[in-house]
């Protein structure tokens, strides 16, 4: 099965979004997803139950995993800036 390319975008704003700072918000909003399933695995005890006990998960989660993504180690956001610069490039950007 061949998936055809995503055709250009037919107007650019010349603000575009930098790829670096896309490819490093993408990595913390994963980083995000991530932490937050592994602090389900944790229990009710350590955040509390109900909803405020969920509201304080995800606020820990987004910290955590925008510490993680500022020290820019895991090698996400480098991959996903490199995805975006390949697909500028074929699109002629």
């Amino acid at each position: 099965m061949s998936i055809p390319p995503l055709a250009p975008m037919a107007s650019r704003p010349e603000n575009a979004a930098d790829p670096a700072q896309a490819a490093r918000d993408f990595e913390a909003a994963f980083l995000s997803q991530a932490v937050d399933q592994m602090l389900q695995t944790a229990g009710e005890d350590i955040m509390g139950g109900g909803q405020a006990g969920e509201a304080w998960r995800s606020f820990l989660s987004n910290a955590v995993a925008d510490a993680i993504a500022d020290q820019s180690r895991t090698g996400i956001a480098q991959s996903v800036a490199a995805a975006i610069g390949a697909y500028r490039r074929g699109a002629g950007a």
